[in-house]
């Protein structure tokens, strides 16, 4: 079983609450005549109180009081109001977009491939052909032989403007296939099977699922969750293959209002694992994998606070924890009194312990020492045995990669830097050495000696240092570091999440035109341990804001850039960050994208109807309940705190069908914006109208938009087309 922790990073990571499916059969084509100038939203009165504080939210209207059916024409008609004006704008750069396109789609080999993995009888990998926006999916026997192509993304994509793979699932004798699939972006999706010894697709089909799909009971059933009307998984089903899966029998149940339900295999295959938790608290169930329809076995009764997952070996149960030291500890307990445990691996101010992954002859602890990536082999019979596997970069990420089989001598890992293309390796444990398997190609050419990358720490205004990654061109136009070029800042902050100074093609059309590319590591992510994490969140959520701020401000007194020179984007609970940002410091900033932006947090987190809201309280906080946390997340809700004041050139995007940032938080905002700023500055809201959250789907059509965010920055930064 491949498991990381915190339980936060693994389940929430980049997400925010949202909402279920939406619907409409509203085209989402643009008008025939070009608008000459921004849409205003209506204002419609509309009040609320809570503790005693009224609330006025005049955008209200702009969430379909028939959601999950998006289906109101005035609402419809705004949302494509904006993508004319939206398109209207970024006519004139249209060249710009496609120069741009062009070049990110020249850094991807068009005929990229996966290192084939081997997995009991067959080895996989995966392959795009030319031009082709999505993966064909491939195996071999292991033992030789011609290879079989299993599955076809471009054909079952055919005919969707959307779609995605949830799941891709392989019984252990090999003969079946189960994969699910969203043709929507809603994240509801559709499992089948397929069977490989024939060819034909089965008659199973399981509706609404959102979780991985476990084969168990010799290959005849399928272990598997479905959301419910608010979308959350609070369950776990089981298929019988051949049967209609109305029949499906429930296991489990979850009752505790917030907390999302997975199944998974224990490394060894013997055990099924039932995993149950939110932010902040977790709870696990064992049954044999040979019988889902035993009695769960409880490891441990959920503590609030406490995160834990385990995994299988003989009669040892393993378990990576909190319970003990924040940055997480390993503990061993036997099967026959799981509850009961005992140290294996002390907890660590200094390192932080993040993942645990099985093998029969020795065990993975994954980490980070100082904000960096580690990877250490460890042993049973020999608990003071750490082999840590060397990196050879000052600044890196680095992990594990797919290692499905027990009993193994090898290790697939991954890595990669800033200047450094993605990696694959086998680590030989037994001689202790990496083997280069794959290197990402750059078709277009690719020089590192041309780079340069620093690892900065920059002071909060508390006094924490920030840790800050900064990649420029060593022939930067505007010289080294000290001549205020700009410079495009990036972040996350939130869940527990580390954005990774890895590498990224698309970087590179900036930085190739002078604009040094920066990532902030502030607090809400993990980077530097679960401490860091903790003081991002809840009552301490101001500090990301703030670390966020303070670093640009650094990044400007050290000479990196200048103020007004400073692009920035985030995404989802990133986009959260862009929102409070230039409510906070707009002069900063030259030009601010906001991705499906959490912008409205006190509303949504004020309404427990929606999917991801009560299981985000841990992280936000309670504002139904408490006085507190509603002064508090009013204090910095993006939404609620815009204000009459010049703000920077911003493009903000949106995906109607978006279930975890539901549509109308960035469209309230773009709305408020609109007739509160005073400054003239350009403010676009791009609504994609049959997507979700990760936009468009499809390496290209999703590398297009890329294209249109970076032209917006170069646009706004007056860098040379």
């Amino acid at each position: 079983m491949k498991w990381t922790f915190p339980l936060a990073a693994a389940i929430f990571a980049c997400t925010c609450a949202g909402a279920v499916q939406a619907q409409t059969t509203e085209s989402s084509s643009v008008t025939a005549e070009a608008p000459t100038s921004p849409p205003l939203a209506e204002q419609r009165p509309h009040s609320y109180s809570r503790f005693g504080i009224t609330i006025e939210d005049p955008y209200h209207w702009l969430k379909d009081q028939s959601y999950p059916v998006i289906d109101d024409a005035d609402v419809l008609a705004y949302l494509n109001q904006e993508n004319a004006w939206f398109e209207a704008q970024m006519a004139p750069h249209a060249g710009l977009v496609e120069t741009l396109f062009t070049e990110m789609r020249a850094r991807l080999k068009e005929d990229d491939a996966s290192v084939p993995q081997k997995d009991g009888d067959w080895i996989y990998w995966s392959e795009y052909e030319p031009g082709s926006e999505y993966r064909k999916y491939y195996r071999r026997p292991a033992s030789g032989g011609e290879a079989q192509l299993y599955l076809d993304a471009n054909a079952l994509a055919e005919g969707h403007d959307y779609f995605s793979i949830g799941d891709i699932s392989i019984s252990r004798n090999g003969r079946y296939v189960a994969y699910s699939t969203d043709t929507s972006g809603d994240e509801r999706y559709t499992a089948v099977i397929k069977d490989l010894q024939t060819g034909e697709m089965l008659t199973d089909r399981i509706e609404g699922t959102n979780t991985g799909l476990v084969w168990a009971a010799g290959d005849t059933m399928l272990v598997y969750g479905v959301a419910n009307e608010n979308w959350r998984v609070d369950n776990v089903r089981v298929h019988r293959i051949g049967t209609d899966a109305a029949s499906d029998v429930e296991i489990y149940r979850e009752a505790q209002l917030g907390f999302t339900v997975s199944a998974d295999l224990s490394a060894n295959e013997e055990w099924l694992i039932l995993a149950t938790g939110d932010n902040e608290t977790s709870e696990a169930w064992l049954l044999p994998a040979s019988d889902p329809f035993a009695t769960p076995k409880l490891v441990r009764a959920r503590q609030t606070g406490v995160e834990y997952g385990v995994d299988v070996r003989g009669e040892t149960l393993f378990v990576l924890h909190n319970a003990d030291h924040v940055n997480f500890s390993v503990s061993t307990a036997l099967l026959a009194t799981p509850d009961q445990w005992t140290t294996l691996i002390a907890g660590s101010d200094e390192f932080y312990l993040t993942g645990l992954d099985l093998f029969r002859d020795f065990y993975v602890t994954e980490g980070r020492l100082a904000g960096l990536d580690q990877v250490q082999v460890r042993y049973y019979d020999d608990p003071a045995r750490v082999e840590a596997i060397s990196f050879p970069e000052a600044s890196y990420t680095a992990g594990l990669g797919s290692n499905p089989e027990w009993a193994v001598d090898r290790l697939r890992l991954g890595y990669e830097s800033m200047i450094t293309p993605s990696t694959v390796y086998d680590y030989h444990v037994a001689d202790r050495r990496l083997e280069t398997l794959k290197v990402q190609e750059i078709p277009s050419g690719y020089d590192p000696s041309l780079y340069a990358v620093e690892r900065l720490e920059i002071p909060a205004r508390d006094g924490t240092l920030v840790p800050v990654s900064v990649m420029y061109r060593r022939d930067r136009p505007m010289g080294q570091p000290g001549a205020g070029g700009p410079l495009h800042l990036y972040a996350y902050g939130a869940y527990g999440y580390a954005v990774p100074p890895g590498f990224n093609t698309e970087r590179f059309s900036m930085v190739d035109r002078g604009i040094a590319y920066a990532i902030a590591h502030i607090r809400g992510g993990d980077d530097l341990g679960r401490r860091w994490y903790l003081q991002g969140k809840m009552e301490d959520r101001t500090n990301t804001f703030n670390d966020f701020v303070d670093v640009a401000r650094g990044l400007i007194a050290r000479g990196y850039t200048a103020e007004g020179r400073i692009s920035a984007s985030g995404r989802s609970a990133g986009g959260e960050l862009m929102g409070a940002v230039v409510n906070q410091a707009p002069e900063l900033f030259g030009a601010v994208v906001a991705g499906v932006p959490f912008v409205d947090v006190l509303n949504t987190m004020l309404d427990e109807s929606l999917p991801l809201t009560p299981g985000e309280w841990p992280e936000w906080g309670n504002p139904v309940e408490s006085k507190a946390a509603f002064t508090h997340i009013l204090s910095y809700s993006p939404y609620d705190q815009v204000s009459p004041q010049d703000y920077p050139p911003m493009l903000v995007t949106a995906g109607l069908n978006d279930p975890r940032v539901t549509y109308w938080e960035p469209a309230k905002w773009v709305a408020r914006l609109r007739v509160t700023k005073t400054d003239d500055n350009v403010l676009l809201l791009k609504t994609n109208m049959g997507a979700g959250h990760a936009g468009r789907s499809g390496r290209y059509e999703g590398l297009r938009e890329d294209a249109e965010e970076t032209a917006f920055i170069l646009w706004q930064l007056g860098v040379a087309e």
